[in-house]
């Protein structure tokens, strides 16, 4: 009689063996097989990490199989397992991979394909046709879309996070407990002592300093030493942990009123303001969204401000960015002054800090939560719910969705929720966070998530006019490698234009992204279709990219650039001055975060910088969705083409005092996670 020889691979994650009854059941061309219980006698089987054989005997050859049937039955409770895969050696001596890389729950069962990437054209049979139907069922069926606020995109239908599917939840979940980690980080700072004293103010600027010593390192001692310079000001816009907002300028805003008198003794070439703003000198940061942004008002006890600056910035002789003027609102008027390099020292700075609490809000609600997390979180739902495990791009951008949208829930559940965390520090707290993400959805478009094609829109493109914009130049870098893996992939599953056309479940896919994600807007550019082989790559470029590498540049970088709290204070306790010559030092500590919410706000960028303890960095891919030699020398190109950019990197930051490492391979988690 023929024989199959099965073997099994248990995960290496916590708990993830198992004492139940696992049977087995192999369909094939010619017949099924009978439901066989996979045991040893004395021996344990399926525990964490193990890797298993076992003979199965059928009576009839089955002909090819197609199909694994896995079923579990409770031994004594209910025990989850974590099943890797299966590989079946055939009596003829053929090897098939089935890859599964899910939880197994309760007394289900779990049908399985072999791992050949198959496009929906590519099955013939009816029972493959009828299996990729039903795991899209079931699928659409657990993954549901839920409106969070109205005007975000839409998120995951779950309060919690044990809500969610056990396969998108956490190994650890108290790995990801907000409220466990900053008390965590803030004991590892060794600033609770101050916690006590949350409401009272600090003394001067280095009073700051006993909550900054315990742990440090060289960009945040950097900061902490140059952060008055108007030097360290401007180079963070290129390359601090919000190097977005920067744009050329070509044309002074007429709520700006800055005149040639205000800003001479600030350039450098003997020209007007008017003719370095032709030549390209002249930079602009604009924080307009928080115009009207309700500040946080969930203490009674302290009173919080808000600003919408808008900040002029002048490339120098030495291709150095610098500020020459700065508006603390968005309406000029006599109470409303442009502040200059040239005014009163504390004038200028508490301008600057201003300015530098601003982008800190900005940063934290739109750059980081909205155009990587929520962003991220779409691609992920969209993903389950239209795009079954056999599928190509299933298997290309599952890597890229690990654990997801289980921090986005986590941080639902604890950290922005009514009363979360984010009230205890936060200006924007208390409401002003939604406020922002809803005004600022509408400049939400596709062409924005293209990375080149963003810093082109912003005039930021040219390494001659701008040559230390590194966040540009590495960005690029990852970029291109990325997009080659993907046209790499694509041309080995798509052999023309018309298959991506007939492709329903890519369709599908994209048109669920467009609608539940951008909210059926039109102005998003997001597409209702692909047409083309060419925008099949971009698109999923976009994807990759924003959930790793756009991620890792304004996310690992918190702790760097925003632990000294005068270069990013999360709250002011004081309103913006409206006249020139009565700031002093007294008022900007005054304004500055009391000591609570300088501790909350330190543990708190400490816990969002720190990787995942088993984290998966870009290229790496354990789970082996693909078994097909073509992908795996894809990815052995694609992993090649990052270790180069990892090794330009390494050597440019030899030489630079502030090294720019957040957009290096070996630090671009695969997925947003933390």
């Amino acid at each position: 009689m023929p024989s199959y020889t099965v073997t099994v691979a248990t995960g290496t994650q916590w708990f993830a063996g198992t004492d139940d009854y696992v049977y087995l059941s192999l369909e094939g061309t010619e017949g099924c097989s009978d439901r066989h219980l996979l045991d040893k006698p004395f021996y344990n089987d399926f525990e964490r990490g193990a890797v298993d054989s076992y003979d199965v005997t059928v009576e009839e050859d089955l002909g090819e199989i197609q199909l694994i049937k896995i079923e579990k039955r409770k031994y004594w409770y209910q025990d989850d397992w974590y099943l890797r895969y299966i590989t079946v050696k055939t009596p003829m001596g053929d090897y098939l991979e089935f890859p599964c890389y899910r939880w197994i729950t309760d007394e289900k069962e779990v049908v399985l394909r072999d791992g050949r990437a198959k496009l929906p054209r590519d099955d013939k049979t009816q029972i493959l046709k009828q299996h990729r139907r039903k795991e899209l069922e079931t699928r659409q069926k657990t993954y549901r879309w839920k409106e969070w606020h109205p005007g975000f995109p839409l998120s995951i239908d779950a309060t919690s996070h044990s809500d969610l599917p056990r396969d998108i939840q956490f190994d650890n979940e108290k790995g990801i407990d907000f409220i466990l980690n900053y008390s965590k980080a803030m004991e590892n700072l060794y600033i609770n002592r101050f916690m006590h004293m949350f409401q009272s103010s600090w003394s001067d600027f280095a009073d700051f300093e006993r909550i900054f010593v315990r742990i440090s390192n060289t960009i945040s001692e950097y900061v902490m030493q140059h952060w008055k310079e108007d030097f360290m000001f401007g180079y963070q816009f290129l390359n601090g942990c919000n190097p977005v907002l920067i744009r050329r300028c070509t044309e002074i805003p007429k709520k700006l009123p800055v005149t040639m008198d205000m800003v001479e003794c600030s350039l450098e070439r003997n020209l007007t303001l008017e003719e370095e703003v032709k030549q390209g000198n002249i930079f602009i940061v604009d924080y307009e969204l928080l115009d009207g942004v309700d500040a946080n008002k969930t203490d009674p006890c302290t009173v919080q401000y808000l600003a919408a600056p808008i900040c002029l910035l002048y490339k120098n002789l030495e291709n150095k960015i610098v500020p020459i003027a700065i508006q603390l609102g968005q309406k000029p008027g006599p109470d409303n002054p442009i502040f200059l390099p040239s005014d009163a020292t504390y004038d200028w700075l508490l301008a600057k800090i201003w300015v530098r609490s601003s982008d800190f809000h900005i940063h934290q609600t739109v750059t980081h939560l909205l155009r990587t997390h929520l962003v991220s979180e779409v691609f992920s739902i969209a993903m389950f719910r239209q795009l079954p495990a056999v599928h190509p791009l299933f298997k290309l951008l599952v890597p890229h969705m690990r654990f997801t949208i289980a921090i986005n829930t986590k941080a639902r559940e604890q950290l922005i929720c009514e009363c979360g965390l984010f009230d205890k520090a936060n200006a924007t707290g208390g409401g002003g966070h939604v406020q922002m993400v809803q005004k600022a959805m509408k400049d939400l478009t596709y062409s924005s998530l293209c990375f080149p094609e963003e810093i082109k829109a912003k005039g930021m493109d040219s390494k001659e006019d701008i040559p230390y914009y590194y966040y540009r130049d590495d960005g690029i870098k990852v970029w291109e490698a990325v997009k080659s893996f993907v046209e790499d992939v694509i041309h080995i599953y798509y052999e023309s234009d018309e298959v991506v056309c007939e492709d329903v479940e890519l369709q599908a896919f994209v048109k669920d992204i467009y609608i539940y994600g951008m909210r059926g807007v039109k102005s998003s550019g997001f597409p209702k279709m692909i047409r083309t082989r060419e925008k099949l790559a971009e698109y999923l470029t976009v994807i990759i990219f924003t959930t790793s590498a756009q991620h890792a540049a304004v996310n690992f970088g918190q702790y760097d650039w925003c632990s000294w709290i005068p270069n990013a204070p999360p709250t002011m306790r004081c309103p913006p001055p409206t006249e020139k010559g009565a700031v002093t030092i007294e008022q900007i500590v005054e304004s500055l975060p009391d000591r609570g919410r300088s501790c909350w706000h330190l543990g708190a960028v400490w816990a969002l910088s720190q990787f995942q303890d088993s984290e998966l960095f870009l290229g790496m891919y354990p789970d082996e969705h693909f078994v097909e030699k073509l992908v795996k020398e894809a990815m052995v190109k694609f992993r090649k083409n990052l270790d180069e950019i990892v090794n330009a990197i390494a050597e440019r930051n030899k030489k630079k005092k502030l090294p720019y490492y957040y957009l290096s391979p070996d630090r671009i988690p695969n997925s947003v996670a933390v």
